[in-house]
């Protein structure tokens, strides 16, 4: 073994153990089957107490990169030689408790959005009337580009960051880029509003099914689709989160040239994982993967504003095809999101929330 503690950085040290983990299980250090090992080995290695490496332990069985077996230790249940292989679907692929646990009810303080408003009516004054670039004002699109470093590991320029009405305005927009002579492939069950969205554009669709960690690998075999529309976290109505192995099976499929994937993380801040969820973004090398989210869970779905992150090799395009689009979120509302991610009450709220959640359970 090789772990150790970096006292200096910013990261936690469970976070620490938790990633050098990671990398050694994608990497096949620990091939499928492997025993890892004990807490209390690693724990002397490392220079930690047993309950950090345990904490790095829930983190990896969460994401679906190992498991406990009961008085045998934790066990590698990743591997590459999932991609594409036939899996056992259920008859729904959910139960009503994941669906249950997918309804999170977030009450943003109406006192510390208030406070927000004031400042900004403040410090901008009249200016909040001004017009803003075609993908949102880059005080709002610098914000979030901030926080998806630290939240969410993705590594964005503001400038690949476009601002919109809400996750339907910013469908619309992805399939005028892309083209409506693609197939796109949307999971089964999915948000009604997806399929209908889609529909009002006049693409041909292809429905996928969910089974019990993401899409059907024999589904995602057999596609014609070259756009692959997924909501890795807890997909609507259905509960189901794809596991580590399906989201590296969702980047294969992907690896084929001129596909594309719209990554939807609605309401994946909310997780009761002690770390947020990996997103398919961070995990490729954002050549393909659209990411989106939008503040109407996190916040409030008065404000309807969402947001994308575009691969680089896709702003010309976008330039090109959509971006004489003229930004429909006014400025105040930007301004004030841009506020709350950079006082931290953004993040503060939403780390309450899980907090919560997690007594729930």
């Amino acid at each position: 073994m090789k772990y150790y503690i970096d006292t200096n950085a910013e990261k936690s040290a469970y976070l620490q153990i938790y990633e050098q983990i990671r990398k050694d299980i994608i990497e096949e250090v620990y091939p499928f089957g492997t025993k890892l090992p004990s807490k209390r080995l690693l724990s002397d290695e490392a220079g930690v107490s047993v309950i950090t490496v345990e904490h790095a332990y829930t983190l990896l069985c969460d994401e679906g990169y190992i498991e406990p077996k009961e008085r045998s230790g934790y066990f590698v249940i990743y591997r590459q030689t999932d991609f594409f292989a036939v899996d056992y679907v259920s008859d729904k692929g959910y139960t009503e408790k994941e669906i249950r646990h997918s309804e999170v009810k977030s009450d943003f303080p109406f006192s510390v959005l208030a406070k927000a408003m004031r400042k900004v009516l403040n410090d901008y004054g009249e200016s909040i009337f001004t017009k803003t670039t075609n993908s949102g004002c880059n005080e709002i699109r610098t914000a979030i580009s901030k926080y998806l470093v630290r939240s969410r590991g993705i590594y964005a320029a503001p400038s690949q960051i476009v601002i919109g009405s809400g996750a339907e305005y910013l469908y619309g927009m992805v399939v005028t880029m892309l083209g409506r002579d693609r197939i796109y492939a949307i999971e089964r069950p999915s948000y009604e509003k997806i399929e209908q969205i889609y529909n009002a554009n006049g693409v041909e669709l292809d429905m996928l099914t969910l089974g019990r960690d993401g899409i059907d690998s024999r589904e995602l075999a057999r596609t014609s689709a070259s756009v692959l529309h997924i909501s890795p976290y807890r997909s609507f109505p259905s509960g189901v989160t794809a596991t580590a192995t399906k989201r590296k099976e969702y980047l294969y499929w992907a690896s084929t040239q001129d596909r594309y994937i719209i990554e939807d993380d609605f309401e994946s801040e909310f997780t009761l994982s002690r770390k947020p969820e990996e997103t398919v973004f961070s995990l490729a090398d954002g050549n393909n993967i659209i990411y989106m989210n939008t503040f109407s869970k996190t916040v409030s779905p008065s404000l309807r504003v969402g947001y994308m992150v575009l691969p680089k090799n896709c702003i010309e395009l976008f330039d090109k095809k959509v971006g004489f689009y003229t930004c429909p979120v006014p400025a105040f509302e930007q301004l004030v999101l841009a506020e709350l991610i950079n006082n931290g009450d953004f993040e503060r709220h939403i780390n309450r929330v899980r907090r919560q959640k997690r007594k729930e359970i």
